[in-house]
């Protein structure tokens, strides 16, 4: 057992110092080692923040250890309280409270070490990007189309709209504007998944498919909720029908350069009028006007020539396309090799399951909290689900990935020769009322 210094010895060097006695001839006088004499005169010193009281046991340490216990509780109360608070949001919170006012803060660094150990940092969820095939330049007409939807505005007569634009980026061809009429019956004031489906349907029918679609991160394209995204069901239609989808660089409105400049072309050319009765007059106009714009008004990039002047062979598609078509056209071995590519992380929930794509999966052996890393095998068309704690994955039949599914409204068109809808049309009849216009042999 470690021999301790009592209090009077401790009492007794520091007398002995303040006398003037050297510290060789204090330890002679105490019977104690010099390195002992020098730690206890130097706590006998006035200005010493330390005290003659023994500290039994190792030193505190760890994160924070040197600042006050009340502060570390304090940060940890916040942090449960609040577990979106980060070590930024806690370092300001403790800068403002009148309890560590004048004190000496921690740094940022040892605030994150601090939650780490305390086992309240949030799980790090690992990255992985979405699989696309590299961006390329426009050789050809319907190469490469340029999709966006412009802001919503109001119209008179008619109400609330948005412009979704698609322009050829290598003709420079319109291929068409169509006001997206948003309904008070819509939850979500904007453009959805259906409304890109009948806009390309209907440009589809009259150019053909292109080989790539470039479009921006709109949560219809691209799941923005996730570090490690997962297609999208509209992602998935276009893959099956051999179209790829490039995405355009996060906030770089230049990226949708031909875009933004069509939503102001359409606007002064058409939308500025505001003099239309009904949608379908309205609709009728862009049209006529996009057929002019093509064939009538000279574009700077193509030599002052019109689009349809300087690129005749736009009129002629690539691949053909009918709405009718689509059921057989929808090629579900590009959606499984395109996921194989893949690869996702996510969070196992407090019932045992993830979410991937809209979709629910329940992992008996899932851990609340655990990360698994998620791979599609294509052979068998299973998803494979990998933890740390299991050598080998377990699979899961895939979910959501059908013909049925990617049709989505144009489902019941394209099964039924004869449908009827009630009055007063929603907005998702008036889509399928539009889209049965192009349909052969459906009433």
């Amino acid at each position: 057992m470690t021999k301790m210094t009592t209090l009077e010895d401790r009492l007794t060097i520091g007398e002995l110092a303040r006398a003037g006695y050297p510290d060789r001839q204090i330890a002679r006088i105490v019977n104690w080692g010099l390195a002992t004499v020098r730690k206890w005169r130097r706590r006998c010193q006035p200005n010493s923040p330390h005290g003659l009281a023994s500290a039994m046991g190792r030193p505190a340490t760890g994160p924070l250890s040197s600042y006050p216990p009340l502060l570390r509780e304090v940060i940890r109360a916040w942090r449960v309280a609040h577990p979106g608070w980060g070590p930024k949001t806690l370092r300001a919170e403790l800068a403002v409270d009148e309890r560590f006012q004048g004190q000496k803060l921690p740094s940022l660094d040892s605030l994150a070490r601090f939650l780490k150990a305390a086992g309240l940092s949030r799980t790090y969820q690992r990255h992985s990007p979405l699989p696309q095939p590299p961006s390329a330049s426009a050789q050809a007409p319907h190469e490469v189309w340029e999709m966006d939807a412009r802001g919503q505005q109001w119209v008179s007569q008619i109400g609330m709209i948005s412009l979704i634009n698609l322009n050829d980026l290598c003709s420079r061809t319109r291929l068409l504007s169509y006001p997206c009429w948003l309904g008070a019956d819509r939850v979500d004031r904007h453009p959805d998944t259906n409304d890109y489906q009948l806009v390309l349907r209907l440009a589809f029918s009259e150019w053909g498919l292109p080989d790539q679609l470039k479009v921006d991160h709109d949560s219809v394209f691209y799941d923005n909720k996730s570090s490690s995204p997962f297609p999208t069901r509209f992602q998935l239609w276009l893959v099956a029908l051999g179209v790829s989808l490039i995405f355009g660089q996060i906030a770089q409105p230049t990226a949708q350069g031909t875009s933004e400049r069509s939503h102001q072309l359409w606007t002064q050319q058409v939308l500025a009028d505001d003099n239309f009765a009904t949608w379908e007059v309205l609709f009728e106009a862009l049209r006529r006007r996009r057929d002019f714009l093509n064939n009538h008004l000279p574009c700077a990039t193509l030599g002052e020539l019109p689009p349809l002047v300087a690129y005749p062979q736009a009129l002629i598609p690539r691949r053909l396309y009918r709405p009718e078509w689509e059921p057989e056209l929808l090629d579900l071995s590009k959606i499984y090799a395109y996921l194989a590519q893949g690869r996702w992380f996510r969070l196992v929930s407090q019932a045992k399951t993830v979410s991937l794509g809209g979709q629910v999966y329940y992992l008996p052996e899932g851990q609340p909290r655990q990360q698994v890393e998620i791979t599609f095998h294509r052979p068998t068309q299973t998803l494979l689900f990998q933890t740390a704690a299991r050598k080998s994955p377990f699979s899961l039949p895939i979910q959501g990935i059908s013909v049925e599914i990617l049709l989505g409204e144009m489902d019941p068109l394209a099964n039924f020769p004869a449908f009827q809808l009630a009055l007063p049309f929603s907005c998702q009849q008036w889509r399928l009322l539009r889209l049965s216009k192009i349909l052969d042999d459906t009433t």
